[in-house]
C-alpha cells in the first residue's frame, strides 16, 4: 500500500537537486522488512533546462516579486521531479503502487539556521502536493525544517545513511559529498556518525569558470590543473571565519558565492590570471576538507568521495596530496556510484519517516534531540 511499510521489500524513491543547480538525481532504493539495505535498483539524472536553472539561481538572492517567482519555480521543479519518477518506473517496469513513498529534497534557496531571531530558517523550494498528483505516489518533503525548529542546523542529514552503508567495524572511514558545498562524515567503529559542511565544494569553481569560459563546470578539473595556486590569495580565502568554526555547522550559497570571492583581499583580480584563480579555488576546496578531517580523524583509513566532485580528477589528486596517509577514492569502489549517494539518502529519510524513526543525528546537527523529519503528502 502506497505510503506504508506493508510492501516487502520496501522501495522508496529519493530525489535530490543540490547546491550546484545542475539538475536532479533520482533513485529507487530498497530495504528488507528488517531494514537490511538492498541497494539501488535504478538511477536517473535529469539536467535543468536553462530557464529553470536561471530562475533558481536568481532566487538565491533577494529580488522583486520573489514569492511569485519562487512558487512558479517550485512548480517547475516538481514537474522535473515527476519526469524523473516516471523514468525510474519505466526503467524498472514498476507501478506507482510498488513504491512506498518519494523522498523529495527540494531546491535550497536560503539556509540560515539560528540566525536573525535565534531560530532562523531553511528554505527548500518544492511543490510536493503537485508531485504527489503527478506521480500517484505519497511524497515526503521539507526534511530540514524540523531539525532547525529543534535548534539544529538542518544539515547535513546524510551521515546516518552514510553510517548504514559505508561504516566499518574495523576502521575509521570518512565520506565527503562534494556538490556545490562539501559535507564531511566521519564514521568511527562503535561511535555515532559525525558530520558537518566543511565549506565550498564546486560552487566557487563552477561560478568562476562560468564567468570566464562560459562553461557550467570544469570538466575533470582540466582548467584548474593548468594553473598555479597563489598562496597569498589562498591565505585570504582560508581566513574566512566559517572554515575555522567547529561543528555543528552548515553553510550554502548564502555565504560562498562570487561576490564573496570578489570581496576577498585586494588587488588579486588584476594580479592573477583566471586559470591561476581556478587552481587556487580547487586547492581551497581540497584543503578545507583535508584540514577538517585531519583535525578530527587523522587515523581515518580512507576518504570516500561522492557528488560531482568525485569526477574532478584534479580535485581528487589534490585531496590525495593533502591526505597522504589515507586512500582517497570514489564511492563507486564500494558499491554505490557517486551520483546516487545523496538521492539514496533521501530515499532512506523517506523510509525513516514511514517507520516513525528519527532522520536526524543530534550529534551532527546540534538539535535538541532526535526527530522524525519531513511532511507527508498522500498519493
Amino acid at each position: 500500500m502506497n505510503g506504508s511499510l506493508a510492501v516487502s521489500p520496501l522501495r522508496c524513491i529519493g530525489l535530490m537537486s543540490g547546491t550546484s543547480l545542475d539538475g536532479v538525481d533520482g533513485v529507487i532504493a530498497g530495504w528488507d522488512a528488517d531494514g537490511q539495505w538492498h541497494g539501488v535498483e535504478a538511477h536517473v539524472q535529469l539536467p535543468f533546462e536553462p530557464g529553470l536553472r536561471a530562475a533558481l539561481m536568481a532566487l538565491q538572492s533577494s529580488g522583486p516579486d520573489e514569492l511569485h517567482r519562487a512558487a512558479l519555480a517550485a512548480n517547475a521543479l516538481a514537474e522535473v521531479y515527476a519526469s524523473a519518477v516516471a523514468q525510474l518506473l519505466a526503467m524498472t517496469g514498476r507501478q506507482p503502487g510498488d513504491i512506498a513513498a518519494i523522498g523529495a529534497h527540494g531546491q535550497t534557496v536560503r539556509h540560515q539556521p539560528g540566525q536573525h531571531d535565534g531560530i532562523g530558517y531553511t528554505c527548500q523550494l518544492n511543490s510536493p502536493s503537485l508531485l504527489a498528483e503527478r506521480s500517484g505516489i505519497a511524497v515526503i518533503a521539507d526534511f530540514r525544517s524540523r531539525d532547525v525548529a529543534a535548534g539544529g542546523q538542518g544539515a547535513p542529514l546524510v551521515p546516518p545513511f552514510h553510517q548504514a552503508v559505508f561504516g566499518r567495524s574495523d576502521a575509521t572511514v570518512a565520506v565527503v559529498n562534494i556538490g556545490g558545498i562539501a559535507n564531511l562524515t566521519v564514521l568511527e567503529p562503535g561511535q555515532p556518525a559525525r558530520g558537518w559542511d566543511t565549506g565550498p565544494g564546486n560552487v566557487l569553481m563552477d561560478g568562476w569558470i562560468g564567468r570566464h569560459l562560459a562553461r557550467p563546470y570544469d570538466t575533470e578539473g582540466r582548467w584548474a590543473a593548468q594553473g598555479r595556486v597563489d598562496r597569498t590569495l589562498l591565505a585570504h580565502l582560508q581566513a574566512e571565519p566559517y572554515l575555522a568554526q567547529r561543528a555543528p555547522k552548515s553553510t550554502g550559497r548564502d555565504l560562498f558565492h562570487l561576490d564573496w570571492l570578489d570581496a576577498i583581499g585586494s588587488g588579486w583580480a588584476a594580479r592573477l590570471s583566471p586559470v591561476d584563480v581556478q587552481a587556487t579555488l580547487c586547492e581551497l576546496t581540497a584543503l578545507s576538507i583535508a584540514d577538517d578531517l585531519r583535525r578530527v580523524a587523522a587515523d581515518a583509513h580512507e576518504l570516500l568521495v561522492c557528488g560531482g566532485g568525485a569526477f574532478n580528477t584534479h580535485l581528487m589528486s589534490r585531496l590525495q596530496a593533502a591526505l597522504p596517509t589515507m586512500q582517497v577514492r570514489s564511492t563507486e569502489h564500494v558499491g554505490l556510484p557517486p551520483l546516487q549517494v545523496e538521492a539514496a539518502a533521501f530515499a532512506w529519510l523517506a523510509r525513516q519517516h514511514l517507520a516513525g524513526r528519527p532522520g536526524n543525528a543530534p550529534e551532527v546537527t546540534g538539535a535538541r534531540g532526535a526527530r522524525i523529519l519531513g511532511a507527508f503528502h498522500p498519493a
